[in-house]
């Protein structure tokens, strides 16, 4: 299964089949299982607890990242993971069908998610070291472009066949058959990278032991924990991701949910369709211009409005939970997009302005990282690691989540959501922005590092 392509393939064959698995692995564990649970009947608070501590594994992946330099292929790596992806993913379509579905879930994603994060190591190793500083520019927008149109995969045309699937052959069978299709799909593409990726030598000055290893990543850790103002920037990172943790994870929940408890009472196929095409789409477009605009105004300037972008997400939620029973009243509301009704007309218009302004406003927390707390003779592993940091913070604030609405119910908890981007605001004035202006190239955000 790792039938090695020559080296000086062209990048073409590989990086969007690369990267369009690496979002298809994180967005099933990270978006799709909390979905999948919700229409099976799993109550807000187990979904969360359960789909944060698997976000745990991109959280902490810098703590074994080092030794995977220890293997002397990232090709090899690369292959086994996605096998194990593909293998992790038929499973799941297996214990679905047990009484004891969710816990046998959880354990099958669990592995799902740490062979995921350690594929994202790889991943990213693979390319930096098959590619020249030219070619890793050149072909940045294309890792970008399939990453998220696994999104589109995923989030959009699997959750719209699902809804289909549900009303034919019930929820359980249905979300089989998807994952089915998924354990397939990852199969073939494993296969095909088995032949299309490179094989670069390891690039290691020389060679290495686990003791070496451990002492770097511990010389690592303590030159990070040792920046200036480092506790300042990690509360920064943690409290930027707070709010939107929680409604992020709650958001859709709260889409799916019978209107006679509260939310909107979307079908599957219905938040498919929004959540999958108008709000990636406008997701994408956010973080174009939100790039754009800090590369022209500098960190430092533009924090303050990418901060005020963030909470746009919080806003929205809390103006779809106060207006539903103006939507149950067949009120016409500001929005209006011919042939969805007003229902869905005004749904599909809010998901739009709630991504863009996460997308917008995401920018500034992967430029902080970068231009704030990375510099330094360790830049590599300090972003590696702030991204970690960041991570944990959206993991934590996930976590919690469904235990703060099921205690305040739907429409207190997006008020409270409103309230929670109030400290990073005020701490903003007080941890160091670089003035430094950054490049249009390093403003393009993926979700695979953030979420």
């Amino acid at each position: 299964m790792t039938t090695s392509a020559p080296t000086s393939s062209s990048p073409i064959r590989w990086v969007p089949s690369l990267y369009f698995v690496q979002g298809m692995q994180f967005f099933v564990v990270m978006l799709i299982a909390g979905l999948m649970f919700k229409n099976m009947g799993v109550s807000n608070e187990e979904i969360t607890r359960a789909t944060g501590a698997l976000g745990l594994a991109w959280a902490i992946k810098p703590l074994w990242s080092p030794f995977l330099e220890l293997f002397p292929s990232k090709k090899r790596i690369v292959v086994t993971m996605q096998a194990c992806g593909a293998l992790c993913l038929g499973a799941v379509a297996l214990t679905l069908q047990s009484p004891s579905f969710f816990a046998l879930t959880i354990a099958v994603l669990f592995l799902l998610a740490y062979a995921s994060a350690t594929h994202d190591i790889a991943c990213d190793g693979l390319y930096m070291a098959s590619l020249n500083n030219k070619q890793q520019a050149a072909y940045a927008g294309w890792q970008g472009a399939f990453f998220n149109a696994s999104k589109f995969l995923t989030l959009g045309a699997l959750i719209v066949w699902a809804g289909h699937l549900e009303k034919s052959v019930g929820v359980f069978n249905a979300w089989s058959t998807i994952f089915i299709g998924m354990a397939v799909l990852l199969a073939c593409l494993a296969t095909y990278n088995a032949w299309a990726l490179p094989s670069p030598a390891n690039t290691a000055g020389g060679p290495l032991n686990k003791a070496d290893v451990a002492r770097t990543l511990r010389e690592v850790i303590a030159a990070f924990l040792r920046k200036p103002g480092i506790v300042g920037a990690i509360a920064f990172i943690v409290l930027f991701r707070f709010a939107e943790g929680q409604v992020q994870t709650i958001g859709p929940l709260f889409m799916l949910e019978a209107r006679e408890k509260g939310g909107l009472g979307l079908g599957t196929e219905q938040l498919g369709a929004i959540y999958g095409g108008i709000g990636t789409l406008t997701f994408l477009i956010g973080s174009i211009l939100g790039g754009l605009f800090a590369s022209k105004l500098g960190l430092k300037r533009a924090m303050p409005v990418l901060i005020l972008a963030m909470a746009v997400p919080n806003l929205v939620f809390a103006w779809l939970s106060h207006a539903r029973p103006l939507i149950d009243a067949g009120i016409a509301l500001p929005f209006a997009v011919p042939g969805l009704g007003h229902t869905l007309s005004d749904i599909a218009v809010a998901v739009a302005i709630e991504m863009f302004g996460y997308g917008f406003g995401f920018v500034g927390m992967i430029l902080y990282i970068m231009q704030a707390v990375a510099p330094g003779p360790f830049q590599t592993a300090h972003y590696a690691l702030g991204s970690g940091v960041m991570q944990l913070g959206f993991i934590l604030s996930k976590t919690i989540s469904g235990d703060i609405q099921a205690a305040l119910g739907y429409e207190r908890f997006f008020l409270w959501t409103v309230a929670c981007g109030v400290p990073v605001f005020v701490l903003l004035w007080f941890v160091r922005l670089p003035g430094a202006q950054a490049t249009a190239d390093e403003t393009q955000p993926h979700e695979g590092a953030p979420a």
